[in-house]
């Protein structure tokens, strides 16, 4: 058995690509770790993750640095504005995190229809911005591995699986305008209809004045 250099998982004797994390076993250059530890932290083939990444991957890459080595990744307390603004489930299934779009839509519901509290989601929106990072560290990380054994050298291979599994999905943008416009709309209406209430109310008649006795 060798371990892998990158993440100390056991491989076999003949194996060119480590199983938990897909480092090239065989391969000097990519026995670094994937996130070097303490000062100057840099990526090793910080062009595949970026590709995986897609748009502002240079600012995720940033982000990803604060979380250690890849032997002992940790988290640390960074903010993503998109995953807390952004409603969170159309967040994560921006980032193709499927699991954590469901979760981050049906979490929220629940949640409300328990407590009696709209405001719940709020904390929800919070837990997204703050662990949003991290979360999507992870995902890079093991979809990269994924990639990597399933590839090999083959940069065609390679191509293809980044394009399915990495990236974004555009089209959720416009999902998520369609939500805040559907969202304005029925409070313009719930506003509306409560004027039209007030205005229905009867006025109630005036006392009549007492009489005088002559």
């Amino acid at each position: 058995m060798q371990p892998c250099p990158q993440c100390t998982q056991q491989n076999q004797d003949d194996s060119k690509y480590c199983y938990q994390c897909g480092a090239n076993l065989s391969s000097a250059v990519e026995t670094q770790p994937a996130f070097s530890s303490a000062e100057g932290t840099t990526l090793t083939d910080v062009e595949l993750w970026k590709a995986f990444i897609g748009p502002h991957a240079d600012r995720y890459v940033e982000q990803f640095k604060k979380f250690g080595s890849a032997q002992a990744p940790q988290f640390a307390l960074t903010w993503n504005w998109p995953a807390f603004l952004f409603i969170s489930f159309l967040w994560f299934l921006y980032r193709k995190m499927y699991l954590y779009a469901m979760v981050y839509a049906i979490g929220p519901m629940v949640s409300t229809y328990l407590t009696g509290d709209v405001t719940v989601g709020i904390v929800w929106s919070i837990m997204a911005g703050a662990t949003g990072n991290y979360v999507y560290y992870w995902h890079c990380r093991e979809q990269i591995g994924e990639i990597k054994r399933k590839s090999g050298e083959d940069p065609a291979k390679r191509e293809q699986a980044i394009r399915e599994t990495g990236g974004v999905q555009s089209y959720v943008v416009w999902v998520g305008v369609a939500f805040y416009v559907l969202f304005l709309l029925v409070m313009f209406k719930m506003a509306q209809e409560e004027l039209s209430d007030k205005d229905r109310q009867p006025v109630k008649p005036a006392k009549p004045a007492a009489l005088i006795e002559t």
